[in-house]
C-alpha cells in the first residue's frame, strides 16, 4: 500500500472519530462542564493528529530512500467557477492529469466566484491553482478596475480558449457596424459583469458612451434575447464561448446580423487593452452557428494561473502534464480543444511562473 493511500485512510479514520466527538459537544452553551469537554476534545484532536503525522513520517524515510517524492508531494486547491459554467468541468478534467505527478498528492477542485475570487484566493493562499479571464488578471497586476489601488502578483502557467465578444443586432435595425449602435436600444449585460465591461470598452473604441444610445438595458443573456424577440432592443452584447446557446435560440426565431469588431475599432481596442485578441467566428461550421460569412471580432483569453509559492519543479510538472494532455484524444471538455498546445505560452498578460517558463523554453514554443 502506498504512502498516499495509507495517509488517506488515516485521515478518514481521524475525521470519523472527530465527528463522533463533535456531536456530543454543544458549541452554543458556555457552562463550565462544556468548557472542560471542549478542552478534552481539543486534546484528543491534537493527539490523533500527532499519531497521523508520525505514521506518515515513518513511511516517508523509506520512500525517499527508494527515490520517490515522499514529503515533497503536496496537495493543491484548484479554484474554478460556478458549477454550471465552463471553468468547473475543466477543473474536473485536469484534476487526474495533475495528480499523475509524484509531486502532486491531491488536487481539490473548488467551485468559486470565478476570476476575481480566484485571484484573491491565490493572494490569500487559499488556492494554489486557478482559472481566470485575462482582463481581470490585467486589472489585478496593474491595480485597476476591481483591484483599484491594490496590485496583486499573478503568475501564469498556460493560456486557454477565448471568451469571444459577440454583438448581435436585429436584421431590420440597420445596424451593421459598432458605429451604427448610436441612437439604438442596446443590451449591455448585467451591471459590473464582464459583458458590460467589454461593451463599454468596445463603445469607447468608437468614441461612443451610453449617452449616445437611445436606450441601455443591463440585461443578462436570456433577458437580452427575450427583449430582442419582443422588439424592445435593437442589439445586445454577449461575451462567452462560441456558440452561445442564447444566440442560437434567437437565430431560430429571428433574423439577426453579427456586428463585426474589426479594422480601426479593433486596433484601438487592442492597443489600449492588450488582453483583447483578434478572433474570427468561421463560416460553415455548424457547431458555431453555421454562418454564411465569417465574423471578425475580438476575444479575451482565459488562462491558468498558479501561486508564486509553488516550487519550480511542481509547476514544471503540471505544465508538462497539461501540455501532454492537450496532445491526446482524452481531452473531454470542448473549450480545451480551441487553442493548440503550442500556442498556450503566447500572448499572456501575466509573467510566467519560472517552472512553466522552463518547460516552454525546452519545447521551444515561447514567443
Amino acid at each position: 500500500m502506498t504512502k498516499k493511500t495509507k495517509t488517506s485512510i488515516m485521515f478518514i479514520i481521524f475525521k470519523k472519530y472527530i465527528v463522533s466527538v463533535i456531536i456530543n459537544v454543544d458549541y452554543e452553551t458556555k457552562e463550565a462542564g462544556d468548557f472542560h469537554m471542549m478542552k478534552r476534545f481539543i486534546g484528543v484532536m491534537a493527539l490523533a493528529l500527532v499519531m497521523i503525522l508520525a505514521a506518515c513520517g515513518g513511511e516517508g524515510g523509506s520512500e525517499e530512500a527508494s527515490g520517490s517524492s515522499g514529503s515533497d508531494s503536496k496537495s493543491v486547491v484548484f479554484g474554478t467557477g460556478g458549477t454550471s459554467g465552463t471553468y468547473y468541468p475543466i477543473g474536473g478534467a485536469l484534476k487526474p492529469v495533475f495528480e499523475e505527478s509524484d509531486l502532486i498528492d491531491n488536487v481539490t477542485v473548488e467551485s468559486t466566484g470565478a476570476s476575481v475570487a480566484n485571484i484573491q484566493n491565490i493572494k490569500d493562499n487559499l488556492n494554489q491553482l486557478a482559472i481566470i479571464m485575462s482582463d481581470v488578471g490585467y486589472d489585478a497586476i496593474n491595480g485597476t478596475g476591481q483591484f483599484e489601488g491594490s496590485e496583486v502578483e499573478v503568475k501564469a502557467m498556460a493560456g486557454m480558449y477565448q471568451n469571444v465578444v459577440q454583438v448581435v443586432a436585429l436584421k431590420d435595425s440597420g445596424i451593421t457596424s459598432i458605429a451604427d449602435l448610436e441612437g439604438k436600444k442596446v443590451g449591455v449585460g448585467k451591471v459590473g459583469s464582464g459583458v458590460e465591461q467589454s461593451a463599454k470598452k468596445v463603445l469607447e473604441a468608437e468614441d461612443l458612451t451610453y449617452d449616445d444610445l437611445s436606450k441601455v438595458t443591463h440585461t443578462g443573456y436570456a433577458d437580452s434575447v427575450q427583449e430582442m424577440k419582443n422588439g424592445n432592443l435593437d442589439a445586445a452584447f454577449f461575451t462567452s464561448g462560441v456558440p452561445n446557446s442564447n444566440i442560437t435560440d434567437l437565430m431560430q426565431q429571428t433574423d439577426i446580423n453579427f456586428v463585426e469588431i474589426k479594422g480601426e475599432t479593433a486596433d484601438k481596442l487592442m492597443e489600449k487593452y492588450p488582453f483583447y485578441k483578434s478572433n474570427t467566428i468561421e463560416a460553415g461550421d455548424e457547431a458555431k452557428y453555421g454562418l454564411e460569412n465569417a465574423v471578425e471580432t475580438v476575444g479575451i483569453q482565459n488562462m491558468i494561473i498558479v501561486s508564486s509559492d509553488l516550487s519550480e519543479d511542481t509547476v514544471y510538472e503540471m505544465t508538462k502534464r497539461y501540455y501532454e494532455y492537450l496532445g491526446t484524444e482524452e481531452v473531454s471538455v470542448g473549450a480545451l480543444k480551441q487553442l493548440g498546445r503550442d500556442e498556450i505560452a503566447k500572448g499572456l498578460i501575466a509573467p510566467l511562473h519560472p517552472g512553466a517558463k522552463k518547460f516552454y523554453e525546452e519545447q521551444g514554443i515561447l514567443e
